[in-house]
C-alpha cells in the first residue's frame, strides 16, 4: 500500500509544467499507478527521473528509449491513452 507522502512527492514529480506531459502522466499516475505490480511502479519512478525533452519525443512517438524498462512504461501509458 501506498503511503501519501509518496503519493504526493510522486505527483509533483509527475506534474512536469509542459502540458502534454502532464495530461499523460498525472492521469496515469492518479489511476494506474496504485494497481501496477511493483516492478512496474519502479519503472515509473524511472521514468519520472528522465529529461522532460527525452519524455516528450518518446510521448509524442518521435523516438523511443534505449532502455527497455522506459520502453515499457512509456507504451503502457501510451496504450492507455491511444488503445487499439
Amino acid at each position: 500500500m501506498l503511503d501519501q507522502s509518496e503519493l504526493n512527492r510522486l505527483f509533483w514529480q509527475s506534474r512536469r509544467g509542459m502540458l502534454e506531459l502532464d495530461v499523460l502522466l498525472v492521469p496515469f499516475l492518479q489511476e494506474v499507478y496504485s494497481d501496477l505490480d511493483e516492478e512496474d511502479q519502479r519503472r515509473y519512478r524511472k521514468l519520472l527521473d528522465c529529461e522532460d525533452q527525452d519524455l516528450f519525443g518518446w510521448f509524442m512517438q518521435r523516438s523511443e528509449p534505449e532502455d527497455a524498462d522506459l520502453r515499457r512504461m512509456v507504451r503502457m501509458i501510451l496504450d492507455r491513452v491511444q488503445p487499439g
